[in-house]
């Protein structure tokens, strides 16, 4: 009896003996892993997804994808109807033609004036001969009717010629002028003509430009989400069509307590799970840290200058990128919630309280991102 009294009082004591070793055994794991961890599962999947909207308004011809439907960069997704946008294209581009015709029309015309010009001037040479010649003619009989040899008929019909010729002069020289006068104003006729042309041609590459944005297409690749179009909606420049998502290229934003941040850095490993994927691991690094909290982002701000105030540890923002050949990096969807759990141990990078610049700035002066 003595024996199983001992032995009652035996096992109560393993009992707390092993659960005290087995607290002690935990709590210095939990040491352990809180210095060489800093974790948080207030963290979530987001990705750099696009809107496609369209540049110009008009009927939806076309809705060329459907769903969830993987596109690649330049993929024509919705194709507007361009009936309107190709006739004025073909209106344009008559006008600008016509304006190219007038301009050479006027070419040819000046082309025609500087023959005409050096024609008037070969008139004018000619006429100031015939003017020399009839002034001499006119001093040599002049001088035989002072020694009385001719008579003074003769002397007057060499006056009247002398005088012909020199209107004769006077004549071509005015229309040389005119001449001139004509080719100037055909050099501004041509001038204007040429702007004319400049801006016709303008309106044909905003007419095609025009047409072509009938065509909208896929800004990057990725998966078609929130698709809202449908053949024969009428819509406006701005209007969001849909959502492209690219898959692949999704990053983590984890949102660290500010008492977490000292030990964090640019460049740290981090290991990032996700319930989707059954728990599974997802190596990755730190990238950058938000330039302020998320409160701050928030569409309504909190505002802190009342007399109820409380602190509350603030979150901040952290950005880290996913290893591109890890399993299951391809297939993270924006949304997803993660859990994440950074090694500080490694000094790799700027703390937070070191970034004053962008991550780039580090890389060009050589520091470890």
């Amino acid at each position: 009896m003595a024996s199983g009294l001992l032995r009652g009082r035996i096992v109560p004591v393993s009992v707390g003996l092993l659960t005290a070793v087995a607290v002690l055994i935990g709590g210095v794991v939990w040491w352990q892993a809180k210095q060489r961890f800093e974790k948080t599962d207030n963290a979530f999947v987001a990705a750099d997804k696009a809107s496609v909207t369209p540049q110009i308004d008009g009927f939806v011809a076309e809705v060329l994808v459907a769903d969830n439907q993987a596109v690649r960069a330049g993929d024509v997704v919705v194709r507007l109807d361009a009936a309107d946008l190709r006739a004025k294209l073909v209106q344009a581009e008559a006008n600008a033609q016509a304006l190219e015709a007038a301009i050479r029309s006027v070419g040819d015309k000046a082309a025609l004036e500087q023959a005409m010009i050096a024609q008037k001037a070969a008139a004018v040479a000619a006429a100031n001969a015939q003017a020399s010649l009839a002034g001499a003619e006119q001093k040599r009989y002049g001088a035989l009717a002072d020694k009385g040899w001719v008579s003074s008929q003769r002397v007057q019909v060499a006056d009247a010629a002398a005088d012909q010729a020199a209107a004769s002069v006077n004549q071509a020289q005015a229309t040389l002028e005119a001449e001139r006068r004509t080719a100037t104003s055909l050099t501004s006729a041509r001038d204007q003509t040429v702007s004319q042309a400049l801006a016709a041609r303008a309106a044909v590459d905003q007419a095609r430009l025009a047409l072509a944005r009938a065509e909208i297409r896929a800004p990057l690749s990725g998966v078609v989400g929130a698709r809202a179009v449908r053949p024969g909606q009428y819509v406006r420049p701005g209007a969001a069509l849909m959502s492209i998502v690219p898959l692949g290229e999704a990053f983590v934003v984890a949102n660290f307590k500010e008492t977490q941040l000292g030990r964090l850095r640019i460049g740290q490993p981090v290991e990032v799970k996700a319930d989707a994927f059954g728990g599974a691991s997802l190596p990755g690094r730190i990238d950058s840290f938000a330039p302020a909290t998320g409160s701050e982002f928030a569409l309504i701000p909190v505002e802190n200058a009342v007399g109820n105030f409380t602190k509350i540890a603030q979150r901040v923002p952290v950005k880290i990128r996913i290893d591109r050949g890890a399993k299951f990096a391809a297939a993270l969807r924006p949304g997803l919630s993660v859990s994440v759990k950074v090694d500080v141990r490694e000094n790799t990078g700027p703390s937070f309280s070191e970034v004053g610049v962008a991550p780039a700035a580090y890389a060009r002066r050589g520091e470890p991102r």
